[in-house]
Parts: C-alpha cells; sequence; structure tokens
C-alpha cells in the first residue's frame, strides 16, 4: 500500500538521548489523531472579525463552531476503517475538536504509521521515541492534520521560580532586599478594575502535580477571600490532580496557577485540566477546555512551554489552530512566555522563543521586576537574574510570520533595532522575578515564587474581571492592546539577554505591564462599573 510522510511529522531524538533498543512491542498506547478542517479560511474570517470583543455577536457559541467548522464524518469515518485495517480501537471520535482518539499496542502503531518505536534515555530518564515521519496511507494524505502521542518525551516545562536561597541571591550584591506580594496587592498595584470574575471559568491546564484543598482553604483564608474560590480537577488522557509533595515540583505550578487567579477573580469558577506532559496530552487538555459544553470557560491559562526547536511541525500547527477556535468562541487564551531569557534554555548560542506562548493567537506574557512603596509602584524593569538566574522569555519566532497587528515594531538586539519579519515576543508582562515574587502556600508551606508562570494566571484574572464587568467575553485581545498605547504601562529598561527594553513594545517586556483600568476601558469597562447579566453567553 502507498504510502506518503505526514508533513511536519519528523522527529529527532532529544538532545543527550540515545537509544537503547526497542519499545516494548506489546506496550499499549493511545495516539491522538488531529483531523483537518474544511472551512479554514471561513474560520479565520470569523477570528478577524471577533478580535477585542468589539463584535460579540461574531463569537460562536460551542455548538454552533462544533456544526460548522468540526470535523466532517467522512473524515472521521476515514479514519476509523483505517483502525480497523490495523486492528486498532477507536478510544473517542470528536467532531468539535477534530481529534479521534486510537489505542493499540505499539507492534500495531508501528505497522499502522510505518514507524519504528524505541526507547531513548536521556539524562532526565527515558522515554518512548522515533524519528523520521510519520507515514500515512493515500487515504488519509488530505485528512489527517497531525498523529500525536507516538512519543511520549516530556514536551513542556513549567515557568516558576522559587526564590533563591540567600547564599545565592543576587539582591545581595545588586539591589536591596528581596520583597514579595499578594496577588492582590499586585492586582491593586497594577489599577485592576474593581470586581471579582463572577458568573466566568477560567480554565488552567497542567501536565502534572496536584493541589491539596487544605492548602487552598488555609491560603484563602489568610488573604481574606471568602468564600474560597470553586475550583473542579477534570481529567484528560488518564491524567489526575496527583499532588507530589514536593514543592520545587509541579506542585509549585498548579498552586501558583490556582492561587493567582483565585485571588484576583475569586468568585470565577476555576477548572483545572490535568492531562500528561506530551504533545498529545497537551493538545488534548487544550482543546477539551476550548470546547468544554459543561463549563464553559471564557479564559484558559497555560504556564508551560517549551523553545519551538523542540517542537514538531504538526504540533504547533495544531495547537495554533486550538487557539484559532478559541478566538472565534470568544475565549483569551493567555500564555506564559518562559523564564530562560533570550536563549529560551537553549544552548546553541542562538536566540530561541518559548511555544506555545509564540502562537500569534495566544496572549504571550513575559516577566519583569517590580518594586513598589505605600501602595504606589516606584520601579519596573524587565526580570534577569543574570547568568545564573531566570530571565523572562522573548524574542523572534522562527515559526511564525509577523502577525498584522506587530508591523511595523522593532525587536531591539545588541543595542540596534531590527524591523520584526516574524512574531515577536511577548505581547505583555507582569511581575516574575523570584526577589519581588508571589506570597503563596504549596504543599503545607508558604513560599514565595516567581516566574513568567504567574504572568499568565495574572492576566487571565484581569481578563475574568472585565468579562464579567462587561457582561460578555472580549476574546482574542491582542490586536486592540496594540492599538491602546495608554492601557499598558511601557518598561522602557532592562534586558532578558540579546533583547533589550525600550519605549513602545520590545522582545523582553513586550507592551508592558497593565494600567487594569484602562485596558478595562479599552473594552467598554469603566471604573467601577458592576457585573452585568450576560448579553451572550461565552461559547
Amino acid at each position: 500500500m502507498a504510502r506518503r510522510a505526514l508533513s511536519g511529522s519528523e522527529r529527532q531524538p532529544m538532545p543527550g538521548a540515545r537509544a537503547v533498543g526497542k519499545a516494548d512491542p506489546t506496550e499499549r498506547l493511545e495516539v491522538s489523531i488531529i483531523l483537518r478542517n474544511r472551512a479554514h479560511d471561513e474560520l479565520q474570517k470569523i477570528v478577524r472579525s471577533a478580535v477585542g470583543g468589539k463584535n460579540v455577536a461574531s463569537h460562536l457559541r460551542r455548538e454552533e463552531f462544533a456544526a460548522r467548522f468540526g470535523a466532517h464524518k467522512d473524515d472521521i469515518d476515514a479514519v476509523k476503517a483505517f483502525a480497523a485495517t490495523h486492528g486498532l480501537a477507536v478510544v473517542e471520535a470528536n467532531a468539535a475538536r477534530r481529534t479521534v482518539v486510537l489505542a493499540g499496542t505499539v507492534r500495531q502503531f508501528n505497522a499502522a504509521f510505518q514507524v519504528d518505536l524505541q526507547q531513548f534515555e536521556h539524562p532526565n530518564g527515558t522515554y518512548r521515541g522515533r524519528t523520521g515521519p510519520i507515514h500515512l496511507p493515500e487515504a488519509l494524505k488530505d485528512v489527517v492534520e497531525a498523529v500525536l502521542g507516538l512519543d511520549n518525551r516530556p514536551t513542556a516545562k513549567p515557568h516558576f521560580r522559587a526564590r533563591p536561597t540567600i547564599g545565592n541571591v543576587r539582591w545581595l550584591a545588586q539591589t536591596g532586599a528581596p520583597v514579595s506580594y499578594t496577588p492582590t496587592t499586585i492586582a491593586a498595584l497594577y489599577g485592576f478594575p474593581a470586581g471579582t470574575g463572577q458568573g466566568e471559568c477560567v480554565a488552567i491546564i497542567e501536565l502534572g502535580g496536584g493541589y491539596r484543598a487544605a492548602d487552598l482553604s488555609t491560603y484563602f483564608k489568610g488573604l481574606a477571600v471568602a468564600p474560597a474560590p470553586n475550583v473542579t480537577a477534570v481529567s484528560v488522557d488518564h491524567g489526575k490532580n496527583h499532588a507530589t509533595g514536593d514543592p520545587n515540583g509541579p506542585d509549585g505550578e498548579v498552586m501558583l496557577d490556582i492561587e493567582v487567579v483565585g485571588a484576583v477573580a475569586p468568585a470565577a469558577k476555576i477548572v483545572v485540566y490535568f492531562t500528561p506532559n506530551t504533545d498529545a496530552g497537551f493538545l488534548d487538555a487544550i482543546t477539551t477546555a476550548v470546547h468544554d459544553t459543561t463549563h464553559r470557560p471564557s479564559v484558559i491559562s497555560i504556564s508551560w512551554g517549551g523553545p519551538e526547536a523542540s517542537w514538531t511541525q504538526q504540533a504547533m500547527t495544531s495547537f495554533d489552530n486550538a487557539f484559532q477556535a478559541a478566538a472565534a468562541m470568544g475565549i483569551t487564551v493567555c500564555v506564559a512566555s518562559g523564564d530562560n531569557g533570550s536563549s529560551d534554555g537553549e544552548t546553541d548560542n542562538a536566540d530561541h522563543v518559548d511555544f506555545p506562548a509564540s502562537s500569534p493567537h495566544a496572549l504571550a506574557c513575559g516577566g519583569t521586576s517590580l518594586r513598589a512603596s505605600n501602595g504606589t509602584i516606584e520601579s519596573e524593569t524587565v526580570w534577569n537574574d543574570g547568568a545564573n538566574g531566570g530571565a523572562g522569555g522573548g524574542g523572534v519566532s522562527a515559526q511564525f510570520t509577523v502577525p498584522s497587528w506587530q508591523q511595523g515594531l522593532s525587536a531591539i538586539k545588541g543595542g540596534s533595532p531590527e524591523a520584526l519579519t516574524m512574531r515577536g515576543v511577548p505581547d505583555v508582562s507582569g511581575d516574575a522575578d523570584p526577589e519581588t515574587g508571589y506570597d503563596v502556600r504549596i504543599d503545607g508551606t508558604n513560599t514565595v515564587i516567581g516566574g513568567t508562570s504567574a504572568v499568565a494566571p495574572l492576566w487571565a484574572g484581569l481578563i475574568a474581571r472585565i468579562n464579567a464587568a462587561k457582561g460578555s467575553p472580549i476574546g482574542f485581545i491582542n490586536p486592540a492592546l496594540y492599538g491602546a498605547s495608554n492601557a499598558l504601562r511601557d518598561v522602557t529598561q532592562g534586558n532578558n539577554g540579546d533583547y533589550s527594553a525600550g519605549p513602545g513594545w520590545d522582545a523582553c517586556s513586550g507592551l508592558g505591564t497593565p494600567n487594569g483600568q484602562q485596558i478595562a476601558a479599552t473594552f467598554g469597562v469603566t471604573a467601577g462599573a458592576r457585573p452585568k447579566a450576560p448579553a451572550r453567553k461565552v461559547a
């Protein structure tokens, strides 16, 4: 049977990994097949018309989106027929998510996609992987967008940073004593509009770890947040709320995200989608949240990611398509831009940006160092702790072309402006320096955490407040923010490595940090506005 390589599916071993033998042929796994969108051009028109919540009527309800842009029955049937030919079971076929999940053994998937799954060892563990492309039969060559899950390498890292121990802290020599803030204090410093997010739902994507209800109860009681926020866990691809007991592990990410959102928008419902740390798990959690007809989140917060170079083309395309679907339904997606500066942690002496923050349909959230006194911001610079610490992620994408709302902008590199020809990251920023970090509670311990992981949920909480006050979701806000110069506090000092801050947008602080009430006003919400009855329920 003639086969064709699936474009963008090529894989190479992780850096430092080596194959140690064939994967167990009897091992069972599940693989997500992502199907094409037959009406992509029509969806693009809706995304453009729905920008910034200015045309709320153009936002589609989830049921409407599924009917117009879900996978075609013929495409689903073609995958089911292919599965039957190779003895693979169909676990799920979700037209709205354009996803068919197949289950079978390594031997069956090797034959079905003409791959050779191997077991790899690398410095941080082992994974099942492959090299080269995936191959599809002629009947599926124009039907399938991506095949994810054959390779189960960890695809992303959490973007949080615990405050360093005193012996290693840069502030001893350079800045003054470290400080910390509660999320409510930071919201006040940034002038967030009044509100609690009543009636909204914020989705949080987590690729490991968990939370403990007792910790959340203690934390919010300490902030005088009563009643405590409503937090629900959703399992995706067998992921679970599983607190490890290690505050420096993924629990730190989970608790930080929940506590920041819950403090800023305490009356919003918080739904945490737990999933395995694989490309399939990550995408499945996002599409589950986007198309969730039970909880219907209007904002999604993502604090995980990895350098663009570590992703396959097929995965990045599918993630970006998922974010376009979110935009069409009025859902804002906030993504941390990374904690490793302009290199994004790569060791090739080149600049890299973090994905999925680099998707042009995500609000990429960078990091600053914030100093305040008596309720007023005294100074704010780009977060950069030097060679031995973290720095806000940012730079220029190697994957996505420059969007219309960034055309004409330049990134300052090596002291000279370079016109953007590709997507610039981040879009916005917020306090992320562990030395000016967030007071949180993790695994029974009160501690201080920073990182751009805190900035994504901070912006998500702000948007939940605005959505509640407006009575409808503002959705994809990037273009509107780029046209609202007074809505953000420009950060003009500092660098994240190769990129420097300057007046206006730059590749380390984006447009700047939020001037919350001005952002609300940009979307038609005036100071002191009370929540309105929804003009149109979020999709």
